[in-house]
Parts: C-alpha cells; sequence; structure tokens
C-alpha cells in the first residue's frame, strides 16, 4: 500500500509577504535543493547551460531560458522547470530524460509545483552544485572510532545493572530529545512454538536465548532527530545559537552523512513527530556513530534477539498483550487503522517496559542478516547474525500499510530487498535512502556496558552498503 500524498493546499503567488514566506509548506534546503541537485544541475549550471537554462542560483533560474524564464515564481503552469518535469515519458522535453532517471515519481513534481506555487522561496546566498555520485565519504574510520570511543568513555561512568534509570537523552546543540527505557538483562525463548496462528517456518526452532540489559529508546526515531543527521548544513546552522564544543563538532563533522535525497523522503505523510523512514540500514548504523559521537553514549541498532526480547517485555504470547489480536488498534497503528499513513509516535499504549509502536506504524531496523535458519544454529547469548552481503537484513514489528495481523506479531520476520529502492534512478543505486520502503524506520539502543572501538567500528560499519 502507498500513502495518500498530501500537499499543502496551494498559497497564491509571487510577492507573498515575508511571514509567508516564513511559514512556506515546502522547505527549500530540505525539499526542492536535493531535487534540482540530484536530477537538474548536471545539464543546467554554469559551463553546462543545456536549452539555455541555469538553476544554480535563484537569478539564473528565474532569467534564463532559450524560450523564456525556467522559473516563474507563483506560476507553476508557467515554470518550465516544473512543465518539464510532468511530460510523457517518451517525449523528448522531459526534464530529467528518461536515460537519467526521468520521469520523477508524482510526489517529487508535486512538490516542486507546491514550492513554486507558493513564492518559490529561495534563501539568500544559496549556490546549488551538481550531485550525481552517491559515495560513503572516504574518512580514515578507524580513527574516527577510536577518537569516539574515547570521547564515550571519559564521558559515560560505568553503571550497575540495579542502577540503571531511564532518561531522557538531548542531542547537543539542538533542542531535540528522545526517551529511553531499561531493557533489563534475561532469558527467554526466541521464535514461535509451532501451534501459534500465521507462524512461518523461519520463526523456528524456538530456543532460549540469553540477553545482557539494555537502554532502548521508548519510541521509534523520529524526523526531528533524524533531519540533523540527514541534513549537515542545516544542522551547523542550528548550532550556532548554542555552546558546543569545538572538538565535538570536529567528530560528528567526520562522520559519514547521508547525500541529499533526490525525493521528499516523508512521502506527504509529516515529519514533526513522525518516524524517520526509508533509510538503508546503513544509514541507520551511520546515524548511531554519529549520535553517540553527538551525546558521548554509544548507541547502535538493536540485534533481532535484542529487539523481539524488548517487544516481549516478559511476555511468550503471539502480541505482548495476549494471543488475541482483537485489542490491536489500542496499541498499535496498522493497515485497519492507519489511514493509508504512518503517524506521530508515542500516541498508542506501550509494552510492558514502556516501549511504544514496538508493533506497528514503521518496521524497525534490527543489525542482522536475514537467515531462515538463523535460530538452529546462533548463539545461546547474545546473538548476533553478522552481514556478510547488502541483502536481506532483518526488519521487525510490523507498519502501518499491514493488513494482516498476523505480520504484526512479536515473532513475524520480515528482511530487505533490491526492489526497496526500484525507483531509485541513480546507477549505482543510493546507499542511504530506499524510495520503496515507506514503511520502514528504526529505534536506538544503549547497552549497559560500552564495547571496546574496535567492536563500535563494527557494529556502525558493516562493509556491505553497496548494492
Amino acid at each position: 500500500m502507498k500513502p495518500a500524498f498530501q500537499i499543502t493546499a496551494l498559497l497564491s503567488l509571487a510577492g507573498l509577504s515575508a511571514a509567508h514566506q516564513a511559514s512556506a509548506a515546502v522547505d527549500f534546503v530540505k525539499d526542492i535543493q536535493p531535487i534540482l541537485e540530484n536530477n537538474c544541475l548536471s545539464c543546467h549550471r554554469e559551463g553546462h547551460v543545456k536549452g539555455g537554462v541555469r538553476l544554480d542560483t535563484l537569478q539564473q533560474a528565474t532569467t534564463s531560458g532559450d524560450n523564456g524564464a525556467a522559473l516563474v515564481p507563483g506560476k507553476s503552469a508557467k515554470s518550465p522547470m516544473y512543465t518539464t518535469m510532468v511530460l510523457p515519458e517518451d517525449d523528448d522535453l522531459l526534464m530529467p530524460p528518461k536515460k537519467k532517471g526521468g520521469p520523477l515519481p508524482k510526489a517529487t513534481s508535486d512538490l516542486v509545483r507546491a514550492w513554486i506555487d507558493e513564492g518559490a522561496v529561495w534563501p539568500d546566498g544559496i549556490k546549488m552544485i551538481s550531485r550525481k555520485k552517491d559515495e560513503v565519504p572516504k574518512v580514515d574510520e578507524t580513527v574516527l572510532v577510536k577518537d569516539i570511543h574515547k570521547k564515550i568513555v571519559a564521558e559515560s561512568p560505568v553503571i550497575a545493572p540495579l542502577a540503571m534509570q531511564p532518561y531522557a537523552e538531548k542531542i547537543p546543540g539542538t533542542d531535540v530529545a528522545f526517551d529511553l527505557v531499561i531493557i533489563p538483562g534475561g532469558t527467554f525463548n526466541m521464535g514461535s512454538p509451532e501451534a501459534e496462528s500465521g507462524r512461518s517456518a523461519d520463526e523456528g526452532p524456538q530456543r532460549p536465548v540469553q540477553i545482557a540489559p539494555f537502554w532502548m529508546g521508548k519510541c521509534e526515531v523520529t524526523w526531528n532527530e533524524f533531519e540533523l543527521f540527514m541534513y549537515p548544513t542545516e544542522e551547523k546552522r542550528i548550532r550556532l545559537g548554542y555552546k558546543v564544543d569545538a572538538k565535538l563538532n570536529e567528530l560528528t563533522d567526520a562522520s559519514g552523512r547521508p547525500t541529499q535525497p533526490y525525493v521528499e523522503m516523508s512521502f506527504g505523510m509529516g515529519k514533526d513527530g513522525f518516524p524517520a523512514i526509508s533509510m538503508t540500514q546503513h544509514a541507520a548504523n551511520k546515524y548511531c556513530e554519529w549520535l553517540s559521537a553527538k551525546t558521548g553514549h554509544f548507541y547502535r541498532l538493536p540485534t533481532e534477539a535484542e529487539w523481539e526480547y524488548a517487544a516481549r517485555a516478559g511476555t511468550s504470547t503471539a502480541y505482548f498483550w495476549g494471543d488475541d489480536p482483537a485489542p490491536m488498534d489500542e496499541y498499535c497503528w496498522w493497515g485497519n487503522n492507519s489511514e493509508g499513513k504512518y503517524q506521530k509516535v508515542g500516541r498508542k499504549k506501550p509494552n510492558h517496559w514502556g516501549l511504544h509502536d514496538i508493533l506497528g506504524n514503521v518496521m524497525e531496523w534490527t543489525l542482522d542478516q536475514y537467515s531462515p535458519d538463523a535460530y538452529a544454529s546462533g548463539a545461546a547469548k547474545n546473538p548476533w547474525v553478522v552481514a556478510t552481503k547488502p541483502y536481506p537484513h532483518v526488519a521487525r514489528g510490523g507498519a502501518w500499510d499491514d493488513d494482516s495481523a498476523e505480520k504484526l506479531r512479536i515473532a513475524a520476520r520480515r528482511f530487505s530487498d533490491p526492489d526497496w529502492k526500484i525507483q531509485d534512478p541513480q546507477f549505482p543505486k543510493s546507499v542511504w535512502y530506499h524510495t520503496d520502503a515507506q514503511f520502514l524506520g528504526f529505534r536506538v539502543v544503549r547497552p549497559l556496558e560500552t564495547p571496546s572501538a574496535a567492536d563500535m567500528q563494527k557494529y556502525w560499519n558493516s562493509g556491505v552498503e553497496k548494492d
């Protein structure tokens, strides 16, 4: 099921007041700049002026073009920047042309149309550049992780299991915070019994697994958190208003950060308080690295065993409230009540350990490579199936677009697929985004014991990011 795209009602038009510009629904830096830089600037910039059009500055966009200005603020129907995006696939004037990834998804062209009709707000001083390669930044990861490890060891005192407390983590240099709850250590039966309704063969054999204590995000990571990592320029601007140690900024600025996405990544479903979606497992791992550098606490994705242990919260039934799916609407956003989109986090009842949306809303990444027979040979203590290839990796918990309650059972396993990037026009495909996984997000964990720098590097860098 695809989201029902919702573009804010268009405003009218050029000559908007400064107040209207400030409240525009479409954000140029986050929403429009990535679209143009990834799809248009290769042919329409200084030295590359196809059709006489340049789009690297506002002045050029509103004055250049062999057949008139490419951009007419307030008038999308008279702006070739937009009108050429919605031409038939076989039209020679389609931008970008089919051989370069056109036509763009409707949600993308709708966003450009909305931006233009709002007045085409383009902040002063922004000159865009062509961004066609999607490469992992070349950073000496070993040195960087050692520096992050040193910071974490210096700032994270040793805590006894019985002294663990839930806490709120504020991301330095921002007003953004998130809550973590305690997941006590213990042993549970991983997988499902053979008699469980809807059970798949890869959920067994059921076996006892011991899990060390950790903290886990009370909710899924939201756009409020993830976009600080996703948009480095915006994050640098925000932190100017806060006193942040320059050495901390050096660490986080050196961490690998995503390339700009070529589509608006919430797909019109909302951002403030909503779960971040459609990132690759690599992107989620690198967010954890960046967050660890920021906060001085070690964060990573949960293993599949940790995720299931936390979701069960001491229970052994198909759902953490029992075997009967009837109460599902009280605890989960799913196909029956989601209205065709994800919902704000934390609005449904939590499980017994305080985790909201652990089932439903969005599926959640784990660290593990998917193997259908993983339970037959896995370790009995803190198991982790380390990734050795790009696909498939495990996601758990079900999502807003699942119409079958059985898909939201705690033991149900899902795994990544190359089709999750099918609409990505780039070659090679992005290592950061899954264009077709609007049902996918993640939450973070913090183990009680801080691992070695070498182990941190393994958690954050799988080495199999590229398709």
